[in-house]
């Protein structure tokens, strides 16, 4: 039997939330809006930023959810 050592899940790259916070997007905000079905014109408007900010956000919601963790049993 191999000997495996417990090792602790590691993030790719930053959660959704450090990513809202460095281009200055509230994020339970942007959560609500995202639940609300706007688009990313109407959320770039109500935030202050160019529309491919939030198309940026959107996406990395879509494809890793609120954080990147990825997991090692």
């Amino acid at each position: 039997m191999e000997d495996y050592r417990s090792r602790v899940p590691w993030a790719r790259e930053p959660s959704l939330k450090e990513k809202a916070r460095e281009v200055g997007v509230d994020f339970d905000r942007l959560i609500r809006l995202l639940g609300e079905g706007r688009s990313d014109a109407e959320m770039a408007a109500d935030f202050g930023v160019p529309p491919p900010v939030v198309a940026h956000l959107r996406q990395h919601f879509e494809r890793y959810g609120l954080a990147s963790i990825v997991g090692q049993d």
